[in-house]
């Protein structure tokens, strides 16, 4: 299974169903089952942000009882979109990396999911779907880019 290594908070909002979509500066073709692995870094000067704290309080978290070194969860990951423009409000337009501005396939990120990433013009939206968090985080050693992932418990 493709496996995908997170800094955290944004590992851990993903599992929790707080964050739909995780930005990266690259596409990827990849769809399908995508496990999300917290990496051993947390960023805790982004978990003092309001919406983060919030949404982490939420569901008992704070930056100092977040897991690292481990897989939290198994997505689907559905879509990869180009972040194409910022309007009002912090609200991110993405669309289909087709080149086409098609309204079809147009997505609108608004608060607070976007908070929950890093949305500039030219960057991607990976869309996760379906996200199962694992009863209990399972260690494996991260990688950059997508790895695999042998998973003995799936």
């Amino acid at each position: 299974m493709k496996a995908i290594t997170i800094k955290q908070p944004w590992a851990t909002l993903i599992a929790l169903g707080e964050k739909r979509f995780e930005t990266r500066s690259w596409a990827t073709k990849h769809r399908g089952p995508l496990a999300i692995h917290a990496g051993k870094q947390v960023d805790k000067e982004v978990c003092e942000q309001v919406e983060i704290r919030a949404a982490l309080a939420r569901h008992g978290f704070t930056a100092d009882n977040l897991p690292t070194g481990v897989v939290v969860a198994i997505a689907q990951l559905a879509g990869c979109y180009t972040i194409y423009d910022t309007i009002d409000n912090g609200t991110h337009i993405v669309r289909c990396p087709n080149g086409k501005y098609d309204f079809d396939k147009v997505e609108f990120i608004r608060k607070p999911e976007s908070d929950f990433g890093y949305y500039s013009e030219g960057r991607y939206a990976w869309e996760l779907a379906d996200v199962q968090p694992l009863p209990e985080p399972f260690p494996a050693k991260g990688q950059q880019g997508l790895w695999n992932w042998e998973a003995l418990i799936l």
